[in-house]
């Protein structure tokens, strides 16, 4: 089947950026290329759509549809660590990025905890095919790019909104995602930067892939899994340190205890 050479193709992609050391190199195939300009201006439409009456109706049914969905596809789901949870209102959650579905089991988590999940998206997701580019410019996604005034001015003050809220903030600190990857790879910086300036915790998570012995219905090359969830040690900036130390010190402690804890 079509899916299934493409999930191989994608497969030997991973093999390869892994042998190289590259583990931030995109794999997945045929993703849309924006210009800094498409890029830009399609990021200043997102932000001004967001009070517009056709934003909000969408992003209150797809609140709802996710609502629903999460328990329904996230059965394979398990906790471990949840004494490790802090107690503030709002906090950034890291995890792994392993396939277009993977906020699930974090949003299953947030709705235990009674917090709205907002979550880091690239600013290529904005143009993908129906459904996914509907989702994401509707749900509750805060977007980015490689612009150095929107990074450094406009989304710390976004993501400062956002925890107006009982909310958390979902990043994948890995970038790029790698189809079913079941090891920690090296973070970039960008979650604990913000974390440093605004002071707010991380939520450290990892989660564990397990194969399961029966595969999938539709494509039989590949095995159905289950997931764990591990939540670490809350990691919290010092107020004492700079942002660039707290950046520093906060990733590399999240990097190491996402390799130790699973």
């Amino acid at each position: 089947m079509i899916i299934a050479r493409h999930r191989r193709q994608v497969i030997e992609k991973i093999k390869s950026n892994a042998e190289q050391k590259k583990f931030h190199k995109k794999a997945e195939i045929g993703d849309p290329v924006l210009s800094k300009e498409q890029s830009n201006a399609l990021i200043r439409k997102f932000w001004a759509n967001k009070d517009k009456a056709p934003y909000l109706f969408f992003n209150y049914l797809l609140r709802g549809v996710f609502n629903l969905i999460t328990p329904i596809f996230s059965t394979d789901v398990q906790f471990r660590g949840l004494e490790n949870l802090p107690h503030s209102e709002h906090a950034f959650i890291t995890s792994n990025h392993y396939n277009q579905l993977d906020v699930l089991p974090i949003k299953k988590l947030a709705m235990r905890q009674h917090r709205r999940l907002f979550f880091i998206i690239n600013d290529t997701n904005l143009v993908m095919h129906f459904p996914i580019g509907l989702i994401v410019r509707n749900a509750d996604t805060i977007p980015i790019n490689h612009d150095l005034h929107y990074l450094g001015h406009t989304l710390p003050n976004k993501i400062k909104e956002v925890f107006q809220k009982k909310a958390w903030v979902l990043v994948y600190p890995e970038q790029e995602m790698w189809f079913n990857y079941c090891k920690p790879r090296p973070l970039q910086k960008g979650a604990y930067y913000y974390a440093a300036k605004l002071q707010v915790p991380i939520i450290s998570c990892f989660v564990e892939i397990r194969p399961r012995k029966s595969k999938e219905w539709f494509h039989r090359d590949f095995y159905k899994t289950n997931k764990i969830v591990h939540i670490l040690p809350t990691i919290y900036p010092d107020a004492n340190k700079s942002i660039i130390q707290n950046t520093k010190d906060m990733r590399e402690k999240d990097y190491l205890q996402k390799k130790a804890g699973i």
